[in-house]
């Protein structure tokens, strides 16, 4: 009986950590539709730039999370030998992999609203202070209870705070944290006109789709593998995933009247969205916060971009991501109420006052950190180099060939 059991136990261990090794292989994939996102959407100029910046921002953010991140968030370090660290059919050291993909869409996030005239070494070194610094010190509060938070908001307002898959930790993060990088810089030279937006258009359609395409095939793994374990996963958060897609892909539709900018970015309004509460929500009431997330997208670009000069964020991150995912976090204290058809466990003021304290830390920790490098050393590109693009200015190559 006890070799049955140790046999069993064996493999549910290797189970696990193939599961959970799926789904850090598919958020990784993630990362190719932010970057194929932001090719779509900047000027032809800057795309091998964007290209770039995903790729290395991966790097500097795995060594930031390995070495510093992950302990400041778990208190898990992995200065053990081998041996133990393979133990358990190495789950530990998958989990982290799982996890480092979330932190590291931080950067990624980040890129798309800052670019076309950003500095290439002072990004990557803000990008590593982030996820070693600011990001977790939310994560490790919100899905480790750090400094009694957990303890704090569930003592406070009934329940704790409630983030089964980002919305706000990762997403609303990323979000604002993007925010303060972008005032910071300001926006780019030629963009505002007699205080008139001059458009400057996607230079590719089909990378800006393939880009929306890619991270919504690979939202599935960030959702449903959030359970980490066989045994936790649930057919009702792929479902409510699907659910909210759908809201933000008609309502990104009708309110941004068929451009097909809107329209691929309205699914992952409504993905962002549903992160927070798609383990209890009702697929009906995921639906609604997918729609509500798009439709806020659409009205929150539009405005930022046709009215706020300062506010020059490129592909809309901060509607995107941090009005979504501040929206996710609260949906999940409505339409995650047994009243409301949902499985219950959550209060709207633990969640309101969670979504608002993850905010203040991403907009105090993005302002600090790239306030402080650009006093430093400075962010922004010379006027000739942004003139000429960040491709040739910073990389000494184009996207294509002049034949």
């Amino acid at each position: 009986m006890d070799t049955i059991n140790s046999a069993v136990e064996t493999l549910m261990q290797g189970a696990n950590t193939l599961f959970i090794l799926i789904g850090a292989i598919l958020v990784l994939a993630m990362h190719a539709g932010f970057a194929f996102l932001e090719v779509g959407t900047v000027r032809k100029k800057n795309q091998v730039n964007a290209l770039v910046k995903i790729m290395t921002d991966f790097g500097f953010s795995t060594l930031a999370y390995f070495f510093i991140g992950y302990w400041i968030a778990y208190d898990i370090t992995f200065f053990s030998s081998a041996t133990v660290l393979a133990e358990g059919n190495g789950y530990a050291l998958v989990k982290f992999f799982f996890l480092l993909t979330f932190a590291a869409a931080i950067p990624a996030i980040i890129s798309g609203g800052v670019a076309e005239r950003a500095r290439f070494y002072p990004m990557l070194t803000a990008s590593a202070l982030i996820v070693g610094l600011v990001y977790p010190l939310f994560e490790g509060m919100s899905w480790n209870g750090n400094y009694g938070f957990q303890s704090w908001i569930e003592s406070s307002f009934g329940a704790p705070f409630h983030d089964f898959a980002g919305s706000v930790v990762v997403h609303g993060v990323g979000g604002w944290i993007a925010l303060a990088a972008v005032l910071v810089l300001g926006a780019r030279r030629g963009r505002y006109r007699n205080g008139k937006v001059v458009a400057f258009a996607p230079s590719n359609i089909p990378f800006l789709a393939l880009g929306s395409w890619i991270l919504t095939v690979g939202w599935f793994g960030f959702n449903v593998m959030s359970a980490q374990t066989l045994d936790g996963i649930s057919g009702l958060v792929a479902v409510n995933s699907l659910m909210a897609m759908v809201g933000g892909i008609i309502a990104s539709m009708a309110l941004g009247k068929n451009d097909p900018g809107f329209i691929h970015n309205g699914p992952l309004a409504g993905l962002v969205a549903v992160c927070a509460g798609s383990d209890i929500m009702h697929p009906i009431g995921a639906l609604i916060t997918g729609g509500i997330a798009g439709a806020l997208f659409v009205m929150m670009f539009t405005l930022a971009q046709n009215k706020w000069p300062r506010l020059d964020d490129v592909l809309g991150v901060w509607p995107l991501h941090g009005l979504c995912g501040a929206w996710g976090g609260i949906a999940a204290g409505i339409f995650g109420l047994e009243a409301l058809g949902g499985i219950g466990g959550v209060t709207f003021l633990a969640q309101f006052a969670g979504t608002i304290i993850g905010i203040i830390i991403a907009v105090l920790g993005g302002f600090a950190v790239y306030g402080l490098i650009n006093k430093v050393v400075g962010l922004r590109l010379e006027e000739e180099d942004e003139f000429n693009g960040a491709d040739l200015s910073i990389h000494k190559i184009g996207a294509t060939s002049e034949d």
